[in-house]
């Protein structure tokens, strides 16, 4: 797990592709309007059917998941300044929590994306471009 850092905001959380460790780890805190972790369990291992409760929640900023499932992306991660703050290329398997500040993409091969974000989508307010 990687953490990128730009004044003691997070702009991103990458969770390479690999072998992991047995249990549960949340990358995100248990606070994020969007959480991300990680579940390796053993063959045979069983949740328990469940269903989440209902409850209003206040999301007043937006975090994306990209997961690539083929391909090579680079991403610029951007902060309070003009210029990117890191740049990460990741590859089939990777995925990253996109959290503060802003980014872009290159698609450095073709790529097929995966990409999970809260709604409703905004339309034209949705964004602002850098």
């Amino acid at each position: 797990m990687e953490r990128v850092q730009q004044d003691g905001r997070t702009l991103a959380i990458i969770l390479h592709a690999g072998p992991g460790e047995p249990g549960v780890r949340f990358a995100s805190s248990p606070d994020a309007p969007l959480q991300l972790g990680e579940i390796e369990r053993p063959a045979g291992h069983v949740i328990p059917a469940h269903a989440h409760n209902l409850g209003k929640r206040v999301i007043l900023e937006t975090h994306e998941v990209l997961h690539v499932c083929s391909g090579v992306l680079q991403v610029d991660l951007y902060g309070t300044r003009t210029a990117p703050v890191a740049t990460r290329r990741l590859t089939e398997g990777d995925t990253i929590l996109l959290m503060e500040g802003g980014h872009g993409f290159t698609f450095v091969t073709a790529c097929r994306l995966l990409e999970v974000k809260q709604g409703p989508y905004l339309g034209t307010e949705d964004k602002t471009y850098l």
